[in-house]
């Protein structure tokens, strides 16, 4: 199968994004920067960064400056599955430095207008246990939160009360 890597579209700020990134995630290269030549149409010129080849953790990605037209929405984002609350602590505050903004349910923006997905793996096995009326309790408690906090949703889950 062909490799896939995911190219992001910033508008001037791919390089400074890949800087985030791999401080951020561990085992992080900044892998290639490639520039714009001589005759580039505006707002570019000859110099700029035209892509940042990185890689996060293993997985590669392109960043590429093409300008404003293509602004980041919430219709894609990046899950970041995590083993615990601390690591999923350190990506959230990572992501959400200088500048980012949280969302619902474990989802921030980061100060690029990149969206991502923070939670540690067992939000999944709460929401979807086994018993309905604990899974329910864990995602009313969810549906609360901007970042997850997994020991409360573990007590609402765990709550016959609530």
């Amino acid at each position: 199968m062909p490799k896939q890597i995911p190219c992001l579209w910033f508008d001037g700020q791919a390089e400074e994004a890949a800087r985030l990134y791999t401080s951020v995630f561990p085992n992080s290269s900044i892998d290639e920067v490639t520039r714009y030549g001589p005759d580039m149409p505006p707002p570019m010129k000859e110099g700029d960064v035209l892509t940042v080849d990185f890689t996060l953790d293993g997985t590669r990605y392109t960043g590429l400056n093409g300008g404003p037209q293509f602004p980041f929405t919430e219709a894609i984002s990046f899950q970041i599955v995590c083993a615990d609350q601390e690591e999923a602590d350190h990506y959230w505050f990572g992501l959400m430095a200088d500048g980012g903004e949280e969302s619902q349910c474990g989802w921030l923006k980061d100060r690029f207008g990149v969206s991502w997905q923070v939670y540690p793996a067992e939000l999944l096995a709460l929401t979807n246990d086994p018993d309905p009326d604990r899974a329910r309790r864990a995602t009313q408690s969810m549906l609360q939160m901007r970042r997850i906090d997994i020991a409360e949703v573990r007590r609402a889950a765990d709550d016959a009360e609530g």
